[in-house]
């Protein structure tokens, strides 16, 4: 899967527009609209950030509902 591709199914996995999703990892709207139609690249660490920002955010969620 390509980076676009993955940035994408990231930001759909919570079910975030792209201002909200921009809102909540702080990376600029135009930056996830490039990202996510090719037209820029991020480096190769990026979404692997974004996703482990995200399972420690549901790990938290889990933990704090019990």
């Amino acid at each position: 899967m390509d980076i676009a591709s993955r940035i994408k199914e990231l930001r759909s996995s919570v079910g975030m527009t792209r201002k909200e999703f921009s809102q909540h990892t702080g990376i600029p709207v135009r930056t996830l609209e490039d990202w996510e139609a090719a037209r820029r690249t991020p480096p190769e660490y990026i979404p692997k950030l974004i996703e482990y920002q995200l399972k420690y955010e549901e790990i938290m969620r889990t933990k704090v509902g019990k």
